[in-house]
């Protein structure tokens, strides 16, 4: 006969209750992925799971950003946790942008920072994002704008389309970003010709460009930071 109370039922009911009274506060970083493993895998032992996936991909963040395919090699993950992990960092992205609808000020990007990095800073492909901001440079709701999505080295953005949409938005000032899926965040040519020419356009309609970030999983580089806006 199966046994009907298996040895991992305790310990996941010992991980729920440490989290319900502390948080995430003393768990060790495998302990983290194992209560999230316990959501998508409910009937059998997931802390060799949880460990095979730290000693892959280093930490939490590696293993949210990790590609479907490359979850799917860790032996016990199977085909639908991977989905699992995906929802909830896309869960954890939308949770940082509407905390950040109608809050405190965003003159200073650095409040979108992990926003964008959690979004965009992974993709293996570049994507061009344009967050629009009320006069108090406040976050306008639904305020972030996915414009553009190319290949692995460019992204095809037309100043036109983002002037055009800031306008549809009641927009006053503008933050760009987009993802260096290289990893290396330094501005190309073509980065700096495409926000000068933004700028310039933006300024016809009197729209402020806050700032353009490009970002990795790693690293952000700023123009505004570099003296370049």
């Amino acid at each position: 006969m199966r046994d009907q109370n298996p040895h991992y039922m305790g310990h996941r009911r010992r991980l729920r209750e440490r989290f319900l009274k502390a948080g995430l506060n003393g768990f060790a970083d495998y302990e983290v992925v194992e209560l999230l493993l316990t959501l998508a895998i409910p009937r059998s032992d997931v802390k060799q799971p949880a460990k095979a996936l730290i000693a892959r991909f280093g930490y939490l963040r590696g293993i949210l950003d990790a590609p479907l395919e490359e979850l799917q090699k860790v032996k016990g993950i199977g085909a639908v946790t991977p989905v699992a992990l995906q929802i909830i960092r896309a869960a954890a992205a939308q949770y940082l942008q509407q905390s950040a609808e109608g809050a405190e000020s965003l003159a200073d990007p650095e409040r979108l920072l992990a926003f964008w990095r959690m979004r965009i800073g992974s993709l293996r492909d570049e994507v061009f994002e344009v967050a629009y901001l009320n006069t108090g440079y406040r976050l306008l709701r639904d305020g972030v704008d996915r414009l553009e999505e190319g290949t692995i080295d460019r992204a095809a953005v037309y100043p036109r389309r983002v002037v055009e949409n800031a306008i549809k938005r009641g927009a006053a000032a503008l933050i760009l970003a987009h993802n260096h899926p290289n990893g290396h965040v330094q501005p190309s040519e073509q980065d700096k010709t495409l926000t000068r020419a933004l700028v310039l356009a933006a300024e016809t309609v009197h729209l402020k460009i806050l700032d353009h970030m490009i970002v990795s999983p790693d690293e952000v580089y700023s123009f505004r930071k570099a003296g370049l806006l």
